[in-house]
């Protein structure tokens, strides 16, 4: 199981949310603490998740969790209300970058996601659950590549490609029902034409005005006209 997967199943699930996304993140300045309690729990891994509960009405929040050197389990930490986000800041406009700000009502953090293109997924959930459960206030969305906040998302692309999914075999259906349909046509066509040449061909075997004669072994003739397809029996006389 994947980290972001535990992190899923331990921290959001038990009390009813649901996990959207989650980027690895470390600070990229160290926090100043002026005390330092001797004891510590060492290193550790710091994930940025959002989140939704799943019961009506629908609320968003973001939540810190640390996993801690050794350990196999995770530990919630800080959470805000989506509410509470003021600014996104993806620090460069113009090329992938890793690192990224966060602003809150009451905090600050300045953070490099594990790699650029986590940053950039975890980006575009995070808009797209701003613009769907955010009426008031949305936050603002700085220094971020057009591809985060157009219709390039991958939640867009996911729908477009389902749409084109779906289109692309209503096509090929469309175009087996018209092949077979012009098979239909053919073979319909093949069949009156053996049969036009089946009328001909038994017409041109006996000329017209000849009458064919069969003898039979009681004495019994008969005579046939293709032309007025009656048949007279005659009676041998010894």
């Amino acid at each position: 199981m994947s980290a972001k997967s535990a992190i899923s199943k331990e921290i959001f699930a038990p009390l009813d949310e649901r996990m959207l996304g989650a980027v690895q993140v470390k600070r990229r300045t160290k926090k100043k603490i002026p005390f330092l309690a001797t004891g510590g729990q060492g290193e550790y891994l710091t994930y940025i998740c959002l989140s939704v509960t799943n019961k009506k009405p629908t609320q968003a929040s973001i939540t810190k969790v640390k996993q801690f050197e050794g350990s196999t389990s995770f530990v919630r930490r800080s959470q805000w209300m989506l509410e509470q986000l003021r600014q996104v800041n993806g620090i460069d406009p113009n090329r992938d970058s890793a690192e990224f700000d966060l602003l809150f009502e009451n905090a600050f953090d300045q953070w490099v996601a594990s790699t650029a293109s986590e940053k950039c997924t975890f980006f575009q959930i995070l808009h797209h659950t701003c613009q769907r459960y955010l009426t008031d206030r949305k936050p603002e969305f700085i220094n971020c590549q057009s591809k985060i906040m157009g219709g390039n998302s991958i939640l867009h692309s996911a729908a477009d490609s389902v749409t084109s999914a779906v289109q692309k075999a209503s096509q090929a259906l469309n175009e087996r029902g018209e092949r077979l349909g012009r098979a239909e046509e053919k073979t319909e066509d093949m069949k009156n034409s053996a049969q036009q040449f089946a009328e001909t061909a038994h017409k041109a075997e006996t000329p017209p005005g000849l009458l064919v004669r069969r003898e039979f072994r009681n004495g019994t003739q008969a005579f046939r006209s293709p032309q007025h397809g009656y048949v007279q029996k005659l009676t041998h006389m010894k």
